[in-house]
C-alpha cells in the first residue's frame, strides 16, 4: 500500500450504513462486529512511481491476490453489511481480474472506489469508467512538485491525461485527489488546490505523511535520518502553519477542500509532535470496529497501522474479524494511550446510523 491508500473521506458513505460497535463498550461479546460498512483492498502491489515517501515501487517482483481468495469473501461482504469497498495497492487496476471482480461487488450494491497515482489511466480509462463508481487520484502539488515528489517525468500530465480520459468514457465519474503533505509540497499546499481543480477533479483531501510506521512496504520503521527527508523541520513547520491558514481563508468553508479547519491544523500538530514540540494526540477514530483492511497476501488488519489479526487465506474475512485474536485487539485499544494511534495521520470515523 502507499500514502494514497489511507481511509478516504466517509461522508459519501451510502445512506443504509449499518450501526457500527461501540469502541467503548468493556465486555469482549460487545466488540463482536455485526457490521462492517468498509473494506480496504490491496489487489495488486505494481506501481510507476518512485514517491520519496513510500517504498512499494521497491518490490522487485510485485504480487497480485489470488483471485480465488477474494471471491470467496462475497458471502463475508453480505454476511458483515458491506457497503463500501475501496481497491489500491500498487494499481489495482493491473489485477488480471480487476475488472470481473469490481463488477462482482457492485452487483451486489456495494460502491466500489479505485486509489490510483493515475499514471495508468489513459491506457485502463475504460475499463475503470465501466467497472467502478470513483476514483481517488493521487496529486501532490502543482505539475513541477507532484513530478518531483512521484519522481517520474511527466507524472502530472500522465495524471491530467488519464482523467480527461476517463471522463471521455464516462463524463459524469467522480475524481477526486489526495495530497500527501511533506516537506517537497508544504508550501504549495493552495497552489494544490488550484491545480485540483484546474485538472477537473471535484475535490481534494489533505494528509500528513506516515513515517514512523513499518507500512507502505517498510519491513522495518525508517531510521531518523531517511524521516527527515519527509518530514519537517521547525522552520519548515511555521512555513506550513501559515499555508494551512492561507488554505482555510481562500479555500475552506466549501466542499471542495475535504477536511475542515480543525483537521487541517491537525497536520501541522503531527509534524510538531514528531520535533517533539507538541503531545502527540489520537485523532477521533473507529477503523477497528467498522473497517478492514486486506493485504495482497491475504493478511487482515484492523487498520494500516496495526498487525494482521488472521488471513483470508485460512479463514473468510467474517470468521477473522471475530475471531478470539480480533476480539481481543479491540477490547484492549486504548486509542488515547496507543503509540501507534498516537502518531496516525488518517482516521476513519463512521458515525452510528
Amino acid at each position: 500500500m502507499n500514502s494514497r491508500a489511507l481511509l478516504p473521506d466517509t461522508a459519501n458513505l451510502p445512506e443504509s450504513t449499518p450501526q457500527p460497535v461501540d469502541p467503548n463498550a468493556t465486555d469482549l461479546t460487545a466488540h463482536r462486529i455485526h457490521a462492517m460498512p468498509v473494506v480496504v483492498i490491496a489487489m495488486h502491489e505494481g506501481c510507476e512511481c518512485r514517491c520519496v515517501m513510500c517504498d512499494i515501487w521497491k518490490i522487485r517482483e510485485p504480487r497480485e491476490m489470488a483471485i480465488s481468495n477474494l471471491e470467496q469473501q462475497m458471502e463475508s461482504f453480505e454476511t458483515l453489511g458491506v457497503r463500501w469497498v475501496v481497491l489500491t495497492g500498487g494499481e489495482p487496476q493491473r489485477h488480471s481480474h480487476f475488472v470481473d471482480f469490481a463488477h462482482a461487488v457492485r452487483s451486489r450494491g456495494i460502491r466500489v472506489t479505485v486509489l490510483t497515482a493515475g499514471l495508468d489511466l489513459v491506457k485502463d480509462a475504460k475499463q475503470v469508467a465501466h467497472s467502478v463508481d470513483d476514483l481517488i487520484v493521487s496529486l501532490d502539488g502543482p505539475a513541477a512538485i507532484h513530478d518531483q515528489i512521484r519522481r517520474v517525468p511527466g507524472a502530472f500530465e500522465k495524471l491530467t491525461a488519464g482523467i480527461r480520459a476517463v471522463r471521455s468514457v464516462r463524463p459524469e465519474i467522480a475524481i477526486r485527489a489526495r495530497c500527501t503533505v511533506q516537506s517537497a509540497n508544504h508550501l504549495w499546499l493552495c497552489r494544490t488546490v488550484e491545480s485540483a481543480k484546474e485538472i477537473g477533479l471535484d475535490s481534494i483531501s489533505f494528509l500528513a505523511a506516515d513515517v514512523t510506521s513499518p507500512a507502505f512496504n517498510r519491513p522495518l520503521a525508517w531510521a531518523p535520518s531517511r524521516q527527515n527527508t519527509v518530514t519537517l523541520d521547525d522552520a519548515q513547520v511555521r512555513a506550513l502553519e501559515q499555508e494551512i491558514e492561507r488554505l482555510i481563508t481562500q479555500h475552506g468553508g466549501g466542499s471542495f477542500v475535504v477536511e475542515n479547519a480543525e483537521k487541517l491544523r491537525r497536520i501541522v500538530l503531527h509534524f510538531r509532535a514528531h520535533l517533539g514540540q507538541t503531545r502527540a494526540v489520537a485523532p477521533r477514530c473507529n477503523a477497528p470496529w467498522v473497517s478492514a483492511v486486506i493485504e495482497v497476501g491475504g493478511d487482515v488488519r484492523p487498520c494500516f497501522f496495526h498487525a494482521a489479526v488472521g488471513n483470508i487465506r485460512q479463514q473468510t474475512l467474517a470468521e477473522i474479524v471475530n475471531s478470539p485474536g480480533a476480539l481481543q485487539f479491540r477490547s484492549k485499544l486504548d486509542m488515547a494511550a496507543n503509540p501507534t494511534c498516537r502518531r496516525c495521520v488518517c482516521s476513519l470515523y463512521v458515525p452510528p446510523a
